[in-house]
């Protein structure tokens, strides 16, 4: 049985708080963020357009590597303006894993295509590449090019792998399968701002890649998404329907097909921009706090889940294996308990009632995983060390 006390007391030392509660991820932010905001409210242009949405946008794109990079309200939009411009059609299929937040899922319904899910490694807590090809192997066929899923006959149009905690999965060698298969990579890497595999970051394996900058992300601007792609094409299609597919006239309303209202407020782009300001700090701090748990994990017994090989993490939500559910739900409720915030991962997709009628591969570490890994307080240090 997990000795809760002495965990307990490691991240209350780790912060420096002896009593009172500790959040899961709380934001670092300071005036630089408060200026920035002040800035983009004298300007008056608080809603969609603006200098700071532009600036929010070339940042990102320069530090993930993108040529062009779009900023939505959210990363749910963003997931889903992504596939929509990626070609997904109402009735196609989704490859994508069960251990992910909801959204993903949630973005591929919006536009009418069903999620068809594939297992996860230990290792990366991401989709297994193996899995992947044994499964399309197994369940598809190339037909003029298009890939489809033989029992049905519906196209299998894209992949939508999640860096999973900020862990980047083998999304090189899900690439390769992709481009075999006809399929187009599209990356849910809404926790991984920050993460790289192979030195190329997360995001850019793909057509297209997604980022969240929630507040419990490593960079927030309260509520925000970014879509990131090299193909010009795609980008100003994406930008199109986020703006309601609003036809540039200086004083007309003409709409050319049904958009989306997903267009991030400059507002949020300011705050955005002083938080990439600071994130170089961010991700030094959190490499940091995960060495101390690391470290704390070998002395006391823990496992802790480390990033994976050929791979740099932004340890975005740091976690802890334990030995079954039942250790995990005790473990939960002695730490919530005390003040000292965790939990489980999601519940995964094909247990959830509007997702369990989905076709998918056999599970078993997606449900290993879910019934034994918890996440524990992981905010940077205000201090940027440990």
């Amino acid at each position: 049985m997990f000795d809760v006390a002495p965990f307990i007391g490691f991240v209350r030392e780790l912060y420096g708080r002896p009593d009172g509660p500790i959040p899961l991820h709380a934001p670092i932010m300071g005036e630089r963020e408060k200026a920035l905001v002040a800035e983009a409210i004298d300007s008056t242009y608080v809603s969609s357009v603006g200098a700071f949405v532009t600036a929010f946008e070339a940042s990102v794109a320069a530090f993930v590597g993108a040529r062009h990079a779009l900023a939505t309200v959210n990363g749910t939009a963003a997931l889903h303006v992504a596939l929509r411009v990626a070609g997904v059609q109402p009735g196609d299929l989704v490859l994508t894993q069960a251990l992910t937040f909801v959204a993903t899922c949630n973005a591929i319904h919006y536009c009418g295509a069903q999620p068809v899910f594939v297992d996860v490694e230990e290792t990366t807590l991401g989709m297994d590449p193996d899995v992947l090809r044994e499964w399309l192997s197994d369940h598809a066929a190339l037909q003029a090019g298009v890939c489809v899923e033989r029992a049905s006959g519906r196209p299998i149009r894209a992949c939508v792998p999640m860096h999973t905690l900020g862990h980047p999965a083998r999304v090189d060698e899900i690439a390769d399968v992709c481009e075999r298969w006809g399929l187009l990579l599209v990356e849910d890497a809404a926790e991984s701002l920050g993460s790289t595999r192979g030195g190329c970051h997360t995001g850019t394996f793909g057509k297209l890649g997604v980022f969240s900058f929630n507040g419990n992300k490593i960079v927030t601007t309260g509520g925000g998404g970014m879509i990131v792609t090299d193909d010009e094409a795609l980008a100003r299609r994406a930008r199109h329907l986020t703006t309601t597919a609003k036809l540039p006239h200086v004083w007309r309303f003409d709409h050319d097909e049904v958009g989306y209202n997903y267009r991030m407020p400059n507002l949020n782009a300011a705050f955005g921009l002083a938080q990439m300001e600071r994130l170089p700090e961010l991700l030094a701090s959190k490499r940091k706090v995960a060495a101390a748990y690391q470290a704390a994990a070998q002395r006391l017994g823990w496992t802790f889940v480390c990033e994976p090989a050929g791979a740099y993490s932004n340890y975005w939500l740091n976690a802890l294996r334990l030995s079954n559910a039942q250790e995990r739900d005790a473990f939960l409720q002695a730490t919530n308990d005390a003040g000292v915030m965790t939990r489980p991962l999601w519940t995964p997709m094909h247990r959830l009632p509007m997702y369990g009628g989905c076709l998918c591969a056999p599970l078993p570490v997606t449900e290993r995983l879910a019934d034994t890994v918890v996440n524990v307080p992981s905010s940077p240090l205000s201090g940027g060390a440990v």
